[in-house]
């Protein structure tokens, strides 16, 4: 089949699959989530099931396994912080202590959903000739809605600065009921909302449709207990509103086991990323 003819396979708008055949036979199969993570393209020869991987070009692996790294490393280190400022919010001495660990913490969730984005704005695409992934000049940046990978990780990074906008606001002190709610409960509702939107494009992308079980793919797992620590955190943030007649949060507790819960799974999934590399 020709280009015109390729199959493609996804949700809605979004190609996470796409399979077409070359012209001497050979039947290219390429997917978002391991071109993007691994660089990776299958080539299957004619009568044959079994999928032979092709690499990219040595700089766009090198690209990615630094902006694996990168990445991996920062939601490792960001969700130990925050496991780490929950903790002291449940038992340390009132004051701003935990605050600035989840401060910190945000910075490190802020560079891991950037270099997040930069492996979908600079990973290798497909080439339908020569059925192989070709490089890109280096981006710090590109616009792309069009695509799942990119759709996700931006979602993901727009996410991690909402939330820098509340933990930096959770700093202020002397705030009333109404100014908590609006300056940092409302901006977590938000990035809670975007982590939970990009971790459903993130599992539309490694299971090509619909949600399922695909418990043999590393993928699958890290996007899985990701979206696992974005519900979680979900619950937290309900947990932390401030009612306006008392003053308190609706369930302290909850609040904060649920953000260190979350904060673990983050810290989870991070470490399961360093696999996912070239």
């Amino acid at each position: 089949m020709s280009r015109s003819e390729a199959r493609s396979e996804g949700l809605g708008p979004f190609t996470t699959r796409l399979t077409w055949r070359l012209m001497d036979g050979r039947t290219a199969v390429w997917e978002s989530r391991r071109a993007r993570k691994r660089g990776l393209l299958g080539v299957r020869e004619p009568g044959e099931e079994a999928v032979t991987p092709r690499r990219a070009d040595r700089v766009s692996l090198g690209r990615l396994r630094r902006l694996n790294a990168v990445a991996a490393g920062a939601f490792t280190v960001g969700g130990l912080l925050f496991a780490v400022g929950a903790a002291v919010a449940q038992y340390g001495p009132r004051g701003t202590t935990g605050a600035w660990i989840y401060f910190v913490g945000g910075l490190f969730f802020n560079t891991g959903g950037y270099a997040s984005l930069l492996q979908a704005v600079n990973a290798p695409r497909q080439d339908s000739g020569s059925g192989s992934l070709s490089g890109r000049r280096w981006r710090w940046w590109s616009y792309e809605p069009g695509r799942i990978d990119w759709l996700s990780t931006f979602v993901l990074f727009a996410g991690t600065l909402v939330f820098g906008i509340n933990l930096l606001d959770s700093l202020l002190q002397g705030l009333s009921a109404q100014q908590a709610n609006r300056l940092v409960w409302a901006p977590d509702m938000v990035g809670c909302v975007l982590f939970l939107i990009s971790g459903h494009l993130a599992l539309v992308e490694v299971c090509h449709g619909r949600p399922r079980v695909v418990a043999q793919d590393v993928g699958w797992w890290i996007v899985v207990v990701n979206q696992l620590g974005s519900v979680l955190f979900l619950v937290s943030a309900l947990a932390a509103y401030t009612r306006p007649a008392t003053g308190g949060l609706v369930n302290v507790d909850v609040a904060n086991w649920g953000t260190l819960a979350g904060a673990s799974c983050f810290a989870a999934g991070g470490v399961i990323q360093f696999f996912e590399r070239p």
